[in-house]
C-alpha cells in the first residue's frame, strides 16, 4: 500500500530529508502486522528492509534443535541491521522476525538500500546508527548470558519490553505473554521463569496474572 509524503512526514518528523520523503512515497510499501505475525524466517532471501513506524517487534535467533533465544527489540522508528546486512550482501536471513504487539511499518526494496546509501545523507546516517544500536544490544544480550545471572537477565528483560511498550503515560507497564514464552525468549525452562517471577512479586515489584506481569510503580524502567 502506498502512502503520501504527508504521511511519513508526520512519522519521521524532521528525521529524513524531503527528497527522501518523497522517495519513500514512492516506492515504499506501508504494511501492517497483527500480534504474532511472521516478518522474516530463516533461510529466506530478503526483499525488502522494514522500518518499525509504530508497534515493536522481536528478532530471535535459533539453533538446529529450533531452541530459540531473543536477540533484541524494534521499536517506532528503528530498523533491523540483520536485514539490511542480508539486502547488502545477497544473504538468506539468519534470524526470525516477530511481531510482538500490533505493528505498522514501512518496507524498503532492497535494490534502493544502497543506491539511498550514496544519494541521501540522512539515510546513510540512519543505516549507520542502526547498525550501532544492533551491535549495542547484542552486546546487552551477551553480558546477560555470559555475566548475570537469571534473575537479573529476567528483570532486565521485563524492564526493556516495558520500555517498548505503547501504552499510555498513565497506563501500568504490562507485559503480556505465558511463562512458557518468556522462557523460550531468555533460553530457559518455564520453571525457572515461574519461581523467579514469584519472588519477584513476593518482593513487591511485579504483580502477577494469567500470562502478564504487571511491573508495579515504583520501580525505574
Amino acid at each position: 500500500m502506498q502512502q503520501p509524503v504527508s504521511f511519513y512526514e508526520e512519522r519521521f518528523q524532521g528525521k529524513f530529508e524531503p527528497r527522501l520523503l518523497a522517495a519513500l512515497a514512492e516506492v515504499g510499501h506501508y504494511s501492517q502486522l497483527a500480534a504474532g505475525d511472521v516478518l522474516m524466517t530463516p533461510g529466506a532471501y530478503i526483499r525488502s528492509v522494514p522500518i518499525i513506524l509504530a508497534g515493536t517487534l522481536k528478532i530471535l535467533r535459533s539453533d538446529q534443535e529450533e531452541k530459540e533465544i531473543l536477540m533484541y527489540y524494534l521499536g517506532s522508528g528503528e530498523s533491523c541491521a540483520m536485514s539490511l546486512s542480508c539486502c547488502l550482501n545477497a544473504r538468506r536471513s539468519e534470524v526470525t522476525a516477530v511481531a510482538e504487539e500490533p505493528a505498522e511499518l514501512v518496507l524498503i526494496p532492497v535494490e534502493k538500500i544502497e543506491e539511498w546509501i550514496t544519494k541521501y545523507p540522512s539515510w546513510r546516517q540512519f543505516v549507520f546508527q542502526t547498525y550501532q544500536r544492533r551491535f549495542d544490544d547484542l552486546l546487552t544480550t551477551i553480558d546477560g548470558v555470559a555475566f548475570q545471572k537469571m534473575d537479573e537477565r529476567l528483570w532486565n528483560y521485563l524492564r526493556r519490553k516495558a520500555r517498548l511498550s505503547t501504552k499510555k503515560p498513565d497506563q501500568p507497564a504490562i507485559i503480556e505473554g505465558t511463562h512458557e514464552e518468556i522462557a523460550q525468549e531468555l533460553g530457559t525452562s518455564r520453571e525457572v521463569v515461574s519461581r523467579l517471577l514469584k519472588q519477584l512479586e513476593r518482593m513487591d515489584r511485579v504483580r502477577l496474572a494469567r500470562n502478564r506481569v504487571e511491573l508495579l510503580e515504583g520501580e525505574e524502567l
